[in-house]
Parts: structure tokens; sequence; C-alpha cells
């Protein structure tokens, strides 16, 4: 899978954006991607990681503790995911209106 196709994906960017400057531990993370399964959240954490986007730091606790975090190439990333994010917010409305046009365009 090339890195632009991983990066893409819809679980990676929520990720990311989630991270933003900050460590989360994994049900944190899962609390804040709104609809991601666990089964999904760890396999995109497992590739992100593997792709040096994100850093996964165990610890030796009882209960075990993991942390993840941005590397330096996923901060950088999520600048760039950030962007996109607030595009996507800001014109939301606008693409949802232009769907509908596209889909019905008698009208009815």
């Amino acid at each position: 899978m090339s890195v632009f196709a991983r990066i893409a994906d819809k679980w990676a960017l929520l990720i990311i954006e989630a991270l933003g400057e900050r460590t989360l531990r994994f049900g944190e993370l899962k609390a804040a991607v709104d609809g991601i399964s666990h089964k999904m959240l760890g396999q995109t954490l497992r590739n992100l990681e593997r792709d040096g986007i994100v850093e996964r730091t165990p610890y030796a606790t009882v209960p075990p503790r993991v942390d993840y975090a941005l590397t330096p190439a996923g901060r950088e990333l999520q600048e760039t995911v950030h962007g996109i994010c607030h595009w996507t917010r800001r014109h939301a409305g606008h693409v949802e209106a232009s769907r509908r046009r596209f889909d019905d365009p008698d009208g009815d």
C-alpha cells in the first residue's frame, strides 16, 4: 500500500487529528474517534506506527499502559490533516447541497 493511501484512509486521518499535540491511551483514542471499532483502531495504529507517523510507548505497570503520540513526521502531517478537517467542516454544507443537486437534477 502506498504511503498516500495509508494516510488518506478515513480512520488514519481521524486518529492523526485526535492525537494532535497530545499523547493518548488506547481507550482515549477510541473515545475520540467516533465509530471506530476496537479492531480497526488497533490495526490503524499498528500501520501508522509501522510508517513512522505514530509512536507507541508501553509501560510495565499493572494494569498495562500504552501511550500513543505523533512522531515529528506525524506532527508535520497533522498540520496538513488539520487543514483538511477544517476545510471539510467549513464546506460540508456546500458539498451536501451540491450532491443533492447532482443526484436530483430535476429537483424532484
